[in-house]
């Protein structure tokens, strides 16, 4: 347990807010917290991880690998759990005069607090998440309440594409803009165990990866590689319930028996594992930024096949193939199977646009510039910071 008693602690400090915390188990937002995290530890920041947990009680606090962990219990699940979770983490936050790094919108409500109390909130918008139908009008019209307030009390705010950041530019002024893209940890090696225990062979199989949902091309992409015999294999990962949802039972009913739905992967190395063993990754996503399932496709050498739009062109750039119908996406699939060559030249141009943008060196390196703009500006302590041991929730 860490003493909040303790002598001062002079370092640079951030709290990271607005993920379910460290370590990474969860999603992009919890992967980038970590390595931003883990960066600034290394260049001799405190780094204080707000920590989503089950249950009631007191919060309380812990190290892992060097950061110090605030622990938060929630009984609550979903929208209703993460909007308590989020409240008691601000208001936790805003006893101390630390930078804050907020990763989402969805309550920024609250970030109201920080604006108050003059503390410095960089804020990462993610995508135009209001925007997803799949939210249904209730939260979309929440969440477009919460972006626009978000853009107001944001002292900076990020954005995770060039498309995002002109997007944004109509809500806020330009000088609290900057983007930053996801990044990911190169894949040179892997074992070929997780591969072959699923039945796959290494270099004879394709991966897509993503939430099963309309706006992610899924059908279109499985329409277009069952189009014909390929003697190779589709392996798809993700949580498929064709007994009660009916996109996924269409995509189940429009796959060759080469496809193979593997179920949802949530070892990190086995994910990387599948990923680096593919022959190419499947990408059809069509709205929503940097994808990180993108980025990591690139970064262990995968020849990719896009959905046709400005935010995957950006970030894959002149080295994928691209798609628009299922009979582009039949076309692009059989050419990256069948010709070695092109399959070799486009995993090269993915390393390459990788190494160019989306290492954590680099886009940890590029949060360390922008939440130093505000250290210095605030004394080191607002009020006496809580006595946990005596319960405080």
């Amino acid at each position: 347990m860490t003493s909040s008693r303790s002598t001062p602690d002079r370092r640079r400090t951030v709290r990271i807010l607005g993920t379910h915390g460290v370590p990474a188990a969860y999603g992009g937002f919890e992967t980038a917290a970590e390595n931003v995290g883990l960066f600034l530890r290394d260049q001799g920041w405190r780094v204080i991880v707000y920590c989503q947990v089950t249950g009631r009680g007191p919060i309380s606090e812990d190290t892992w690998n060097g950061l110090e962990r605030v622990n938060i219990p929630v009984e609550r699940d979903g929208w209703l759990g993460t909007s308590q979770f989020d409240f008691r983490s601000i208001l936790h936050a805003s006893r101390f005069r630390d930078v804050c790094l907020t990763f989402g919108y969805n309550t920024a409500v609250f970030n109201t607090v920080q604006r108050i109390r003059g503390i410095p909130n960089v804020i990462n918008m993610d995508g135009i998440e209001w925007s997803r139908a799949r939210w249904g009008e209730m939260k979309q019209g929440i969440l477009w309440v919460n972006e626009r307030i978000a853009c107001w009390v944001g002292n900076d705010l990020i954005a995770d594409h060039p498309v995002i950041e002109e997007y944004l530019a109509t809500r806020a002024r330009r000088s609290k803009l900057t983007t930053i893209t996801y990044g990911a940890n190169v894949v040179n090696s892997a074992s070929t165990d997780p591969v072959t225990s699923r039945g796959l062979e290494p270099g004879a199989y394709l991966t897509l990866i993503c939430r099963p949902i309309p706006e992610n091309s899924i059908l279109e992409l499985v329409q277009g590689f069952s189009a014909v015999r390929r003697g190779h294999m589709l392996a798809i990962l993700g949580d498929y319930t064709p007994e009660t949802d009916d996109y996924h039972r269409a995509v189940v009913d429009a796959a060759s028996d080469e496809v193979v739905f593997l179920g949802a992967i949530y070892d990190p190395g086995d994910v990387a594992a599948l990923r680096f063993h593919s022959s190419g990754y499947l990408h059809g996503h069509t709205v929503g930024g940097t994808n990180p399932s993108l980025v990591e496709a690139m970064a262990a050498g995968n020849a990719v096949l896009a959905h046709d739009n400005a935010y995957n062109r950006w970030v894959a750039d002149a080295g994928a193939l691209y798609f628009e119908t299922a009979d582009d996406a039949s076309a692009r699939i059989g050419e990256i199977i069948e010709d070695s060559a092109r399959r070799h030249r486009l995993g090269a141009a993915s390393r390459k646009r990788h190494a160019e943008e989306f290492t954590w060196e680099h886009v940890a390196g590029q949060y360390q510039k922008l939440l130093s703009r505000h250290i210095g500006k605030l004394e080191p302590v607002i009020a006496e910071e809580p006595d946990l041991s005596k319960g405080e929730k």
